[in-house]
């Protein structure tokens, strides 16, 4: 296993400003890295932009500035958006970088050199927004290419190609392989025929170049300068070039393979055919081993209405926008928490507001200030410990947690989380400690209550570190508990006898929703 425990996001495409999509598979991959951190590892997170390709050359074009202009503009609203959503990555990937364009040559030339590529000529239909040929399997079933092609134009022209098609066998073989493994392909398992399915049609090479007459934005072929790298064949060698992978025969690779292999966040549109069929075997060709091809994590997408978010269609959700209205916990809570990972999900505005309400400001956030004010007015905020009816049932969801989360099952973490906060609040009403405050004789009861409520709120604050990371801390603030965060400590008793809590502080200020966010 390596040192590291590497994860990355599929890099942003900087032709558009980033969108709620985007949003949430960055803070998908951000809360299994601070698990991965919680859990004492070294973790790896590296996400950026991918800034080359025709796309990015004709927006500039339009805008009458140079490609590199647009796309510095784009990545600016991408970094802004991370450091508002408190996303934080070990390693930033940008494709201009020099680290990349000489990674991506060295490839090049090497594969060039073990006879892996061949020119040749192609007429045939070219995909401007997917950036790649066409055949007659992408037609729909009235004969023509469909919406989400884009503009298709009839092209002929010379280019290089990458054998693809003679390492099908082998990647069937893979998937077979992994997917009988405890180290699968693809997470979730649903997804494993689909890419299965696509592997078994593969009958052409990849297409790597395109010629300057055209498309002068990308990465110069080290071996032929009148063409540049398709943008994919550039762009998916970011997971190995900024983690220090060196191409050079030879090359000291003791730093990268302490990282290697990843695991990928990607959304389920870039599973076929540029992760799940072009990168292995790409890797393959670069002397990747097979247990050292890496796992793509899946993921669904954000609708709206059961419609995918389009520009076309004006119902694109800007993540910005949301967290300045309604804060950053709110949003990375609601994303983790109204989703199956894998599993499609329609945004609202109206259930992020109830999804905050119920659960961080009724729940949570009123667990933490009764019994806060309780401790106050009751034992002057000082705790005694005790034996509490509540540790069996903590100690059970918090495991429950663990491997919810080692299994990238976020959703249902978060339920156990909130199990534990449920429990709690039905423990308050159940022992009535404004009663018990009442009767000398249930001074240990009171005790026995205040103990167990303050102790099971420590215990939810660590596991919500890596998904409301500053909340998280802020709850712990009001336990003042400075001791080691980190899931060892997520056992059950760590509060010491005599321990004085701190002072109550409202943490989720309820969000009054407008009749349009209410559904009225």
């Amino acid at each position: 296993m390596p040192k590291t425990f590497f994860i990355t996001t599929a890099i942003d495409y900087t032709n558009g400003a980033p969108h709620i999509g985007h949003a949430y598979e960055k803070i998908l991959a951000d809360t299994i890295a601070r698990f991965q951190r919680l859990s004492g590892r070294e973790v790896f997170y590296l996400t950026g932009v991918d800034q080359h390709g025709q796309k990015v050359q004709q927006s500039a074009q339009q805008r009458g500035i140079e490609p590199v202009e647009f796309v510095n503009g784009i990545t600016e609203l991408f970094l802004a958006l991370w450091k508002k959503l408190d996303v934080k990555y070990d390693a930033w990937a940008a494709t201009t970088s020099d680290v990349h364009k000489s990674c991506v040559q060295g490839i090049l030339q090497r594969l060039w050199d073990e006879g892996k590529f061949y020119k040749s000529s192609q007429s045939g239909y070219y995909s401007v927004r997917q950036e790649q040929f066409l055949t007659d399997k992408e037609r729909g079933p009235d004969g023509e290419f469909g919406e989400e092609w884009g503009e298709v134009v009839l092209i002929e022209e010379e280019n290089y190609y990458f054998k693809l098609a003679e390492s099908r066998q082998w990647l069937l073989d893979l998937i077979d392989t992994r997917t009988r493994s405890a180290n699968p392909i693809v997470i979730p398992e649903f997804r494993v025929a689909e890419l299965r399915n696509a592997v078994e049609k593969l009958s052409g090479d990849l297409c790597i170049s395109r010629p300057k007459s055209r498309l002068t934005w990308g990465i110069e072929l080290p071996f032929d300068s009148d063409f540049v790298t398709y943008v994919w064949f550039d762009a998916l060698v970011n997971y190995i070039s900024f983690a220090g992978y060196d191409a050079a025969p030879g090359a000291d690779l003791t730093d990268f393979e302490a990282k290697w292999p990843a695991v990928h966040v990607i959304g389920k549109d870039i599973l076929i055919p540029p992760h799940g069929i072009y990168w292995p075997i790409m890797l393959h060709a670069f002397g990747f081993t097979d247990e050292q091809i890496p796992a793509l994590l899946v993921h669904g997408w954000w609708n709206i209405a059961g419609a995918k978010m389009s520009k076309s269609l004006g119902n694109i959700v800007d993540p910005s926008a949301l967290a300045e209205k309604y804060g950053c916990a709110a949003l990375r809570y609601y994303l983790l928490s109204d989703i199956a990972t894998g599993r499609d999900a329609d945004f609202s505005n109206e259930r992020l507001i109830q999804r905050y309400n119920t659960d961080l400001a009724n729940s949570l956030g009123n667990l933490l200030n009764r019994t806060l004010n309780m401790a106050k007015r009751y034992r002057a905020g000082a705790l005694r410990r005790m034996d509490s009816p509540l540790a069996d049932f903590t100690n059970e969801k918090a495991a429950a947690y663990k491997k919810q989360m080692e299994a990238f099952q976020l959703q249902a973490a978060l339920e156990s989380v909130m199990e534990i906060v449920t429990r709690c609040n039905a423990y308050v009403e159940e022992t009535a400690p404004w009663k018990l405050a009442k009767d000398p004789e249930q001074a240990d009861k009171l005790d026995e209550v205040l103990y167990s409520l303050s102790e099971a709120l420590r215990i939810v604050s660590i596991l919500m570190t890596p998904i409301i990371p500053k909340e998280a801390d802020a709850i712990r603030a009001q336990l003042n508990w400075t001791g080691p965060v980190s899931m060892e400590q997520s056992t059950w008793g760590l509060l010491p006898d005599g321990h004085v809590l701190g002072e109550p502080v409202p943490l989720f200020p309820r969000i009054e929703a407008t009749p349009a966010e209410s559904g009225a």
